[in-house]
């Protein structure tokens, strides 16, 4: 009796792939993830974090963020949302904080690469990723404002 092409391997070697594949993902992650981490970390008591926090410290604020999130949203906006993880995670915030970077984030992110993706499926990739930031600012703004209706 022949075996089907599509028939469900036995419990051991799922078990053995999954295990396999989650660590391989894993060490994808703290490959990228505590570099960077690390870097924050160190950046973090230095007046380049000062600087640019202060220059984005005003915008920043409308969201009810502080200005240092300024590079985790750089990092989430360029890269993924892995790269702006790790920045966060340094940084000290509430967990309201985390929520709104999280809100925004979720909605706008590696940007560049998905423009790219979607322009090359015949869409407007520039127009999309405009919009895509627009509605992520939109949302924080929304946020920002029930936040502060519950908390005043």
């Amino acid at each position: 009796m022949s075996v089907p092409e599509n028939a469900v391997p036995d419990l051991r070697a799922r078990v053995i792939t999954g295990l396999t594949s989650g660590l391989q993902t894993c060490w994808k992650l703290i490959r990228f993830v505590l570099p960077l981490y690390v870097v924050v970390d160190l950046l973090k008591g230095t007046a380049l974090v000062e600087t640019v926090g202060g220059i984005f410290a005003p915008l920043m604020t409308l969201f009810g963020l502080p200005g240092e999130t300024a590079f985790a949203f750089m990092a989430g906006f360029l890269l993924n949302l892995y790269a702006a993880i790790a920045v966060l995670a340094p940084l000290d915030l509430t967990p309201w904080q985390v929520t709104q970077c999280g809100l925004m984030m979720g909605i706008a992110h590696n940007l560049v690469i998905e423009g790219g993706v979607l322009g090359s499926t015949g869409a407007r990739g520039g127009l999309l990723t405009v919009c895509r930031l627009l509605i992520a600012a939109l949302a924080g703004l929304l946020l920002e404002f029930g936040h502060w209706l519950l908390v005043n």
